[in-house]
C-alpha cells in the first residue's frame, strides 16, 4: 500500500480564514485507490515552512508520495514550486508537463501553473494546483503512471512490470 502524504499551501486556510477543499478531494481520490494517507497538513505560502514539511515527510516518515496543492501561479506569494525545487534531488518534468498538456484542453490559463514535480531520495513530490476542481483534473492525468513511479523508487522486483498499459494507448 502506498503512504500519502498531502499538504496544502494557502495563507488563508493556514490562518483558518477558508476551508481547505481540495486537501480533502485528494484524500478520497487517493484512498479509494487503496492508499493509505499518512500526513495532512496545511502551510502558508512561505517558502521555508513548506520545505520543511516536505523534507519531513521525505526523510523522516518515508512516505512513498506527497500531494501538494496550491501556490503554484503567478501570485507573488505563490512559492511552492521554489520550495519544492529546493529539497527535491532529481526533477521529474514528464508530469507536470503531462498535467499542463491535459489542461490546456481546457483552458487556457493551464499555461500559467508553475507546478513542478520531483524525487527526493524515494519519495515522489507532486505540486498541484489550489483550486479543488483543478487538483482533481491534474491528479486524474498523471494518476495512471503513479503505481509505477513509486514502485521504480521504491525498487519493487515487480516494478518491470508496469511498463504495459494496455489502456493508455485508448486514452491518447
Amino acid at each position: 500500500m502506498n503512504r500519502v502524504g498531502i499538504l496544502t499551501v494557502s495563507d488563508r486556510s493556514s490562518r483558518g480564514e477558508r476551508a481547505d477543499e481540495s486537501g480533502p478531494l485528494l484524500r478520497q481520490m487517493v484512498e479509494r485507490r487503496g492508499w493509505s494517507v499518512e500526513c495532512a497538513s496545511i502551510a502558508p505560502d512561505d517558502s521555508p515552512s513548506i520545505q520543511a514539511v516536505l523534507i519531513d515527510w521525505a526523510d523522516k516518515a518515508h512516505l512513498d508520495l506527497v500531494l501538494t496543492t496550491g501556490g503554484t501561479g503567478f501570485a507573488p506569494r505563490d512559492v511552492t514550486p521554489e520550495a519544492t525545487r529546493a529539497v527535491i534531488e532529481r526533477q521529474a518534468p514528464g508530469l507536470a508537463e503531462a498535467m499542463r498538456a491535459a489542461s490546456l484542453l481546457k483552458t487556457p490559463h493551464a499555461m500559467l501553473s508553475r507546478a513542478v514535480c520531483g524525487i527526493r531520495g524515494r519519495t515522489l513530490i507532486v505540486n498541484l494546483p489550489g483550486s479543488s476542481k483543478a487538483a482533481r483534473e491534474n491528479l486524474e492525468t498523471i494518476l495512471p503512471a503513479l503505481p509505477h513511479a513509486i514502485a521504480l523508487l521504491q525498487e519493487s522486483p515487480d516494478s518491470e512490470r508496469g511498463h504495459q498499459i494496455p489502456s493508455f494507448k485508448s486514452q491518447i
